[in-house]
């Protein structure tokens, strides 16, 4: 039954090795979909604001993995099997859209976004080039082109990144690049020694990011907040005079839009005024 199988699929085997992608029975596939999406509309989409359903059904890790069978094996599971996968994951894990599930960064279930996760899944396009995503890339241009519009600029560009702690650093770097453009070929050695300016409450991808481009977390500077969690603009003009005379180079300021504990705004007019003076990028982290 299997060479019949490989016959049928003209499949290329080099030391019974299949080069060719995965030989498996298309009927059976589509039929596991079929079934698997009626379970996440059941159990997941219908059940999505049902106050009587639990937010979390919450055993101990240990008992977890003993009820989910986790276990990595060489050879496949059973359809009937991976269909009982796909209702335990949804049974034990958290349901971030119950009316009752209280967290940041969610906020309930958006039907059309589920529906475009869906299709995008489906078509799983990679968005590098016109030729292999022609409407993805289209819809990526549509939608900087609004968020442009949105902060009031007539031009301009943009990346999507996969969260604050990657724009951070993006940005970290982008202003590392406008101030020394040689890093690009040259690195870090024979620079100054550089050093940014962030809010005692801003997030801590700051220091990480400083960590991972090689300025070194000690370089970055945390400059005093007020009693809402404002950066105090005063004490920024400090630091920067301060680093000025120590002999090193300032070269960025984060300021907030929302901070992760207080949601504080950071005074981002007058902190533009003192990047300005200074000749400092000005990022802004917003939530």
């Amino acid at each position: 039954c299997k060479q019949e199988m490989l016959q049928k699929k003209n499949a290329v085997l080099v030391d019974g090795v299949i080069l060719n992608g995965p030989i498996m029975d298309l009927k059976a596939g589509e039929k596991f979909v079929e079934e698997a999406c009626k379970i996440i509309m059941e159990e997941v989409i219908r059940k999505a604001d049902d106050v009587t359903e639990k937010v979390c059904e919450w055993r101990a890790p240990e008992t977890l993995k003993q009820i989910l069978d986790l276990e990595m094996r060489d050879t496949g599971e059973s359809h009937q099997k991976l269909l009982q996968l796909c209702q335990d994951v949804i049974q034990y894990s958290v349901k971030t859209s119950h009316p009752r599930f209280f967290n940041q960064l969610y906020a309930g279930i958006d039907y059309y976004s589920l529906v475009a996760r869906f299709i995008t899944e489906a078509l799983n396009p990679s968005v590098y080039t016109y030729e292999v995503s022609p409407v993805f890339l289209l819809v990526e241009e549509a939608v900087i082109k609004k968020m442009i519009e949105f902060i009031g600029w007539e031009e301009g560009d943009g990346i999507f990144n996969p969260g604050g702690s990657v724009s951070n650093m993006y940005a970290m770097n982008l202003a590392r690049y406008k101030f020394c453009p040689e890093i690009k070929e040259k690195g870090l050695s024979g620079l100054p020694r550089l050093v940014l300016f962030a809010s005692e409450e801003c997030h801590y991808s700051m220091k990480k990011a400083a960590s991972f481009l090689g300025i070194g977390t000690e370089n970055v500077y945390f400059i005093k907040t007020d009693e809402r969690g404002k950066m105090i603009p005063e004490e920024l003009e400090k630091q920067v005079q301060r680093a000025r005379k120590e002999g090193s180079a300032p070269f960025l300021v984060c300021a907030t839009a929302g901070t992760t504990v207080l949601g504080a705004f950071d005074p981002l007019d007058k902190i533009a005024d003192i990047c300005e003076k200074h000749d400092l990028w000005l990022h802004v982290d917003v939530s």
